[in-house]
């Protein structure tokens, strides 16, 4: 599939309790006095089918979801979301500000589950097009912090925040392994920092990218 686009694509990655929705409130603030055209959205969901199948494969009481059910079900919002809402922002000429893309289901299917991270990646290759962030903010973070941060918030955890230590470790790694691959797409940074000091590292990346849309109008 051929992708013609203006705009770009960022994603934020990271395990539960990273901090990404601070980040993404940060980023998001900044474009608004900028007055950069945005269009925010998460997965699993972003679309209505989307939506449905995150109450599927997070909330407690839906019954048993297998790991090869699970990543299916994962690719399947992923297809939906690239079709009705990324791709037609990237060609309107917005800029895409997502929590979570593929990476996730290669950290948390593929490695976190242990289906294989290549089988996983092949999957979400298929459903999304070969469609890439431009850049993918990694927030790394120890489990045993980011346990103490969700056991910290209001409400219940999710079906998959409530996993075991182990999981959650072997999805951290994932994560740097995937940024490590290919480190011009990704910007690692460590969660421990302040949020202010984040976002300043995440908007500084930003710029480079921004300078160059509104550069080539």
């Amino acid at each position: 599939m051929t992708h013609l686009r203006r705009g770009g694509f960022l994603a934020f990655e990271g395990g539960d309790g990273a901090g990404k929705t601070t980040q993404l409130d940060l980023l998001e603030s900044w474009f608004q006095e900028l007055a950069v055209p945005y269009e925010r959205t998460r997965e699993p969901g972003g679309t209505v089918i989307g939506e449905r199948i995150r109450s599927l494969v997070l909330e407690h009481d839906q019954g048993e979801v297998d790991p090869r059910t699970e990543a299916l079900l994962f690719a399947a919002s992923r297809a939906a979301h690239v079709v009705q809402r990324i791709e037609p922002a990237l060609q309107a000429g917005r800029f895409v500000l997502c929590d979570r893309y593929v990476d996730s289901s290669v950290a948390y299917q593929g490695v976190g589950r242990e289906l294989g991270a290549q089988a996983v990646a092949e999957i979400n290759a298929f459903a999304t097009g070969g469609l890439q962030p431009d850049l993918t903010v990694v927030l790394d973070i120890d489990p045993s912090a980011a346990r103490a941060r969700r056991e910290g918030r209001d409400g219940l955890s999710d079906r998959i925040e409530s996993a075991e230590d182990a999981f959650h470790d072997r999805l951290r790694h994932a994560f740097l392994d995937r940024a490590a691959a290919a480190p011009q797409r990704y910007l690692v940074l460590d969660a421990a920092a302040s949020a202010q000091a984040l976002h300043a590292a995440i908007r500084e990346r930003v710029q480079e990218m921004l300078g160059q849309e509104l550069s080539n109008p």
